[in-house]
């Protein structure tokens, strides 16, 4: 063999190595899946809880004030009033005795009968009656996608509902949300 078909040799040989690279790498190229598979498609959403001071007025009743503690006037007028129809019961010694029995139960009496007055008087006031009570609501987050990329499954969340196929590019999912789910609905 001589030079020049020896060069032949090598520089077809070298040109069908880089044929061959180049048909290989457009090969590959073209072969690269444009679109992953959606599984399934599961929106997520989250719940939030919002703390809030719920306040009302209510009517509250309390005894009132007692101004006589020891119900000196119950038991004075009661005694009184004792004393007097006990005196008119009986005669001589018995009259007195009458009148101071009179007195000690109409003394009790009256005591009584003030205490149980004291008791039922009662004050009406207003008083504002304050509970937290949680408000709850949903927030949507977006979706959780399961998809299949050259036979392997894998989840990726979006911020848009997908179709049955997700875009693909240089072997990456293409997240950005189609044209239709950025329009704002009408």
């Amino acid at each position: 063999m001589d030079k020049s078909m020896i060069k032949g040799v090598l520089i077809g040989g070298a040109a069908m190595v880089a044929v061959a690279a180049v048909a290989t790498t457009g090969y590959r190229t073209m072969n690269k899946p444009v679109f992953a598979e959606v599984v399934s498609v599961k929106e997520v959403s989250e719940t939030i809880r919002t703390p809030r001071e719920e306040c009302q007025d209510v009517q509250v009743q309390k005894q009132a004030p007692v101004k006589d503690e020891h119900r000196v006037a119950g038991t004075v007028i009661g005694g009184v009033a004792g004393g007097v129809l006990g005196h008119q019961i009986g005669g001589g010694t018995g009259k007195t005795v009458a009148t101071v029995a009179g007195a000690a139960v109409g003394g009790y009496a009256g005591n009584k009968v003030q205490k149980n007055m004291q008791e039922k008087d009662v004050v009406t006031t207003t008083e504002k009656r304050c509970k937290t009570v949680t408000d709850t609501s949903q927030k949507f987050v977006g979706y959780d996608v399961r998809y299949r990329l050259d036979g392997k499954e894998d989840v990726v969340r979006t911020s848009f509902k997908p179709g049955n196929q997700l875009p693909v590019k240089d072997g990456k999912l293409v997240l950005t949300p189609p044209e239709e789910a950025k329009q704002p609905a009408k």
